[in-house]
This record gives structure tokens, C-alpha cells and sequence, in this order.
């Protein structure tokens, strides 16, 4: 095994200096999420050497991670909100090095990897040790241990010891760059916002009806004339980059490509194989179950057409090329009878018996196969199962290959997709909706007008209002209901950003802290020892970790005044009820 050692030098200016509250052993130091387990029996730090160092294994991947933690160690010089409690051991000597053992440099970064580590920095001696059984258990580890250094000249605690691993292994965050365009530099940022809060499944929501942003080699028309011009894309160039990026940072980039619905963007360059393309969302005067499409923005793609297949392979086959992710996101929601209605060979196909069900699994059946044949597993919105009015049979749809993730209904959703013996991944958006409480992107919406009489204006205009708070997001229990068995089949959670009310000038602020709350819950849990929701001691906690993500560039919300955290606990009710 052969090391490399990246030493960099730093002067150190001396003067005050501020860290953590220890309140207790653990409490002392603030690491987002919450590790595991961390023993710091005696409150003691020293300085970090100017020439500190990092030996690690040399991987393309973890290499480029230590460089860059390096970098930020000895230069990020994190100034605590709160004054410090910590005593500095001036004897102990300065940390020189820290120490990577990974014991599997070639295990992939696939669902279900093992990102445990173990960080251990001795009361005496030079040099700290971390143990890993994968290169991205190590980047957890280096993550942690750029949390634990603080001030100016920098310290970090000794006599301390971490044990560390997840409670779930997918831990994700959805972005639509369909509905409006994030530039590349936007995901990059997002991509290492999420390393830090130690997430690892980028879920990109790439195309929609509203644009088609992916050029794909063997289909370069869907991007030409169904994105909003040449600078809104993301070529394969970019593509390889963010990749790239994301294994820089243990992050999986999951792709996923919505049909056979919201496909309208689809029409520019193949308009004979969309139903109801352009056409006007909800026509005037007829039902809300007569509509064309839920919201602005209708087309789905044609079952019937034997060209659907011949363009649709081809997106995949690009899209599996460009992303070596295993999983496969094929979409499959919100199949609104309307839009296939508006067809004339679908009326007469349903003419003679035919249901809409059954063009639904004529497009599984055609579609399926082909994407496990090239090795993918394949993940579904619930739709394709659940929902009321179009959807297929389980037994085309083999659990071994096939992952459901969850929107509606919360727990009672997630109980119906792994009572039938699939596995799932929990976006519920009455808890992990990013976009929801901004009202909605509508006009001549008659929701808006409320009575002055009337009290509270409800969702204020949309179906997912309220605002889903931090707090909202960290007390969700994604296996709540189930069964020991069935939480098995629970592979994580994801938030989730659609795109209609944001873009990259509040991208942050509605990702973060937020996500940050769903990132603890899901490493460590959000509760404590005893079985307590940790959500009040969470706090404090948080606000020191959204101050220290703004610090690195994450433009993300506020919690609270600045005065809540330098008066600790002043801002803390002792009332269960207000």
C-alpha cells in the first residue's frame, strides 16, 4: 500500500480564540450530524501544528478529498459563537499528522457501502489516527475531524475517541433543474454542502415537461429544442465533471428521467410521439379530474407508438453511459387519464376495453427490461403502484429490481410499499418538501382570496403548504409504523426541491440548515440515549452548524436571532404547550 503525504504550512497568528460550550463530554464539541458515539472525558484541547499533515492511502478519489481537507483544516479558522470552556493542555504537544488506514481501497461507491470509521486523537503524541473500512468511510472521518478543529491559532480536542456509521444508507437530496435551470457550479456547490452534512445520494430530477436541459449523444434534438436555449444544458462534459465531483466527495449522482408523464419538453423534437403536448393544463369549464395535466406543462409520452421505444432507449442508453450509479430513476408519476385521453389511437385503443392501466404496463413491460439489462436497478415514484387511477400490477415489477420511492401520505404510504415486499425510499411531502410553504406559481388563483374574516389562509394557495420547518423535517420518523422487518426495507429518505418557485438565487436558503436536520436523523437518529427526541438540544447545536456552513460559502436561512445563541437558553420555552 503505498501513502502519500500532503503537508502544507500555515502561519499561525496569536490571540484570542473561541469554541464550544462543553455543557457535557459530547456537548463540548459540535460535529453535524451527531456521531455515533464520541467518549471526550476530559474537556482538554491543543494546537494544531503549522505543519500539519494527513497521511493516506493514494486513491483517485480520496486523494483529491484529503487535499482539499487539508486545505480547509489549517486554514478555515472556525470561530465558535459561543465563548470557550475547553482548557488548551500547553504541554501536550501540537498535532502533527493525522493518520488514514483505509482497509478496501477498491470498494465502489454503490447503496449499501460501508462508511463507518473510527477517529481516535490521543491525549499525548503527535499524531491522530483514522481507521476506515472504505476510502468513503474515510471522507466521513476527514469531514468530522474538520469539524473538531476551531480558532485562530488552531485547536483541536485530545483524549477523544469517535466511533461512527449510519443508521440508513441512502441519504439524499432531490433537485429538479428542469422546471428552472441551475448552472453547473450551482450542483457542484450543493454536491459539497451535502459531503459536509455527510449525505451521500444527489437525486437529480434532470428533465420534465418544462425542459429538457441533458444532451444525449444519440438524441441531441430533445436537448436543442427542448431546453430553454444553449446556455440552459448540461453536456456530457458537464456531466463527467459532476461525477466526478461527487466522488471527490462521496456523494452517488442518481439520475432520473421522468416518463412516461411529464415528457411534455419531449414534443419540440418528437411531437408525434407526446399526447397532449402544448395543449392548455386545465381546460375552462371542465373538472379537475378532466384535466390534462396537474400543473401547467402537459405531455406524456405515447404507449402506442412503437417510436416511443425507439427514442426512449436511446435516452436510457445515453443516460446509463454518462452516470455508473447502479440505480436508475425512471419516474413513472402522475399519469393523468386526460392527457392519454387527448389521443385519438389511445380513445380507440380504450374504445375496445383497453385501460389506462394496461397502457401503463405496456410501457413497464417495454421499458422494464431493457433498463436491468444494462445492469440498473430501477426506482419508481409510488404512482406506478398506488395510485387511484393508473397503475400496474406488482408482478411485473420484481422487488429484486425494483425500489419505490414515496411522496403521499406519509407513514401509511411507506407501510403500503414494504408490506409488499419492496424496498423504499421515504420522501414524504408533508415532512421532506423543500418547495412547499411559498404558495404557489399560479394566476387567476381564487385560493389567494381570503376572506379578512376568515383567520388563517390555510396552505396559502398550495396543496403541500405549510412551510415544512427544521424542526418538521428532524422529528419525522421515516419507519414509523412498521414493523422490524419492514424497516429493513426502508433504505433511507430523501428532501426534496422542486423548482417551480426556486432557482439558484435561493437554492441554499432552502436546502439549508433544513436538510441538515434530515442528515442527523438519518446518521444518528433524532433521538437520545434514552429514547428522547434530541430536537431541543438540537438546536443550539444547528445554529452553530448553519454559522459554520455560511462560513464556507452555503448561503443557508437562519435559525434564530444572533442573540438566542450568545444567551443560551434565554430563547427556550420551559411550556410544552404555548
Amino acid at each position: 500500500m503505498r501513502f502519500i503525504i500532503i503537508p502544507v504550512s500555515c502561519a499561525l497568528i496569536l490571540g484570542l480564540f473561541s469554541s464550544l460550550t462543553p455543557t457535557s463530554a459530547s456537548a463540548g464539541i459540535n460535529v453535524w450530524p451527531k456521531p455515533t458515539s464520541l467518549s471526550w472525558p476530559h474537556p482538554q484541547a491543543t494546537l494544531l501544528s503549522p505543519t500539519f499533515s494527513i497521511s493516506s492511502p493514494n486513491h483517485p478519489y480520496l486523494s483529491p478529498a484529503v487535499k482539499r481537507y487539508l486545505l480547509q483544516i489549517l486554514t478555515e479558522h472556525h470561530r465558535p459563537l459561543v465563548d470557550p470552556a475547553v482548557n488548551l493542555v500547553n504541554s501536550s504537544p501540537s498535532l502533527q499528522t493525522l493518520a488514514i488506514i483505509v482497509a478496501d481501497l477498491t470498494a465502489p461507491l454503490h447503496h449499501g457501502v460501508n462508511e463507518s470509521y473510527s477517529l481516535s486523537i490521543p491525549s499525548t503524541g503527535p499524531t491522530a489516527n483514522l481507521t476506515a473500512e472504505t476510502v468513503w468511510g474515510a471522507m466521513r472521518g476527514l469531514e468530522t475531524f474538520s469539524q473538531l478543529v476551531w480558532g485562530d491559532p488552531s485547536r483541536v480536542p485530545v483524549g477523544l475517541y469517535i466511533w461512527d456509521f449510519p443508521l440508513f444508507a441512502h441519504r439524499g437530496v432531490m433537485l429538479d433543474t428542469s422546471r428552472n435551470y441551475y448552472e453547473v457550479e450551482d450542483l457542484l456547490r450543493t454536491i459539497g454542502a451535502m459531503s459536509a452534512n455527510k449525505l451521500n445520494v444527489f437525486h437529480w430530477h434532470i428533465t420534465d415537461s418544462h425542459s429538457f436541459p441533458l444532451v444525449l449523444p444519440s438524441v441531441p434534438e430533445l436537448a436543442a429544442k427542448g431546453s430553454y436555449g444553449p446556455r440552459m444544458q448540461y453536456s456530457p462534459a458537464d456531466v463527467a465533471a459532476i461525477v466526478r465531483f461527487g466522488l471527490e466527495h462521496g456523494v452517488r449522482v442518481l439520475p432520473e428521467i421522468d416518463s412516461p408523464g411529464h415528457t411534455g419538453s419531449w414534443a419540440g423534437a418528437y411531437p408525434n410521439i407526446v399526447t397532449c403536448a402544448n395543449m392548455f393544463w386545465w381546460p375552462a369549464g371542465s373538472e379537475w379530474a378532466d384535466r390534462l395535466a396537474s400543473e401547467p406543462g402537459a405531455g406524456h409520452l405515447n404507449p402506442l407508438n412503437p417510436k416511443t421505444y425507439e427514442v426512449l432507449k436511446n435516452v436510457i442508453a445515453d443516460t446509463v453511459t454518462l452516470f455508473p450509479e447502479p440505480f436508475y430513476h425512471a419516474g413513472a408519476d402522475e399519469i393523468i387519464p386526460g392527457c392519454w385521453k387527448a389521443d385519438p389511437a389511445i380513445q380507440s385503443f380504450l374504445s375496445d376495453n383497453g385501460t389506462l392501466s394496461q397502457l401503463l404496463e405496456n410501457f413497464v413491460n417495454s421499458t422494464f427490461p431493457y433498463i436491468v439489462s444494462l445492469n440498473r436497478t430501477v426506482v419508481y415514484w409510488e404512482d406506478i403502484l398506488l395510485d387511484d387511477n393508473v397503475k400496474v400490477n406488482a408482478s411485473i415489477l420484481p422487488p429484486e429490481h425494483t425500489i419505490l420511492q414515496t411522496w403521499n401520505n406519509g407513514p401509511n404510504n411507506t407501510k403500503l410499499i414494504v408490506s409488499a415486499g419492496y424496498r423504499a425510499i421515504v420522501s414524504s411531502s408533508e415532512f421532506y418538501y423543500l418547495d412547499c410553504g411559498h404558495g404557489d406559481f399560479l394566476g387567476n388563483d381564487s385560493q389567494y382570496d381570503q376572506p379578512p374574516t376568515g383567520g388563517s389562509a390555510g396552505n396559502g394557495g398550495s396543496w403541500c403548504g405549510p412551510f415544512k420547518t427544521w424542526q418538521t423535517i428532524y422529528n419525522y420518523d421515516i419507519t414509523y409504523g412498521l414493523s422490524q422487518e419492514e424497516s429493513k426495507l426502508v433504505l433511507g429518505g430523501e428532501v426534496a426541491l422542486w423548482s417551480e418557485q426556486a432557482d439558484p438565487t435561493v437554492l441554499d436558503a432552502r436546502i439549508w440548515p433544513r436538510a441538515s436536520a434530515m442528515a442527523e436523523t438519518l446518521w444518528s437518529g433524532n433521538r437520545d440515549e434514552t429514547g428522547m427526541k434530541r430536537y431541543a438540544g438540537a438546536m443550539d447545536r444547528l445554529n452553530e452548524w448553519r454559522y459554520r456552513m455560511v462560513s464556507r460559502g452555503i448561503h443557508a436561512e437562519p435559525l434564530q436571532p444572533l442573540w438566542c445563541i450568545r444567551n443560551p437558553g434565554m430563547c427556550n420555552t420551559v411550556h410544552p404547550f404555548v
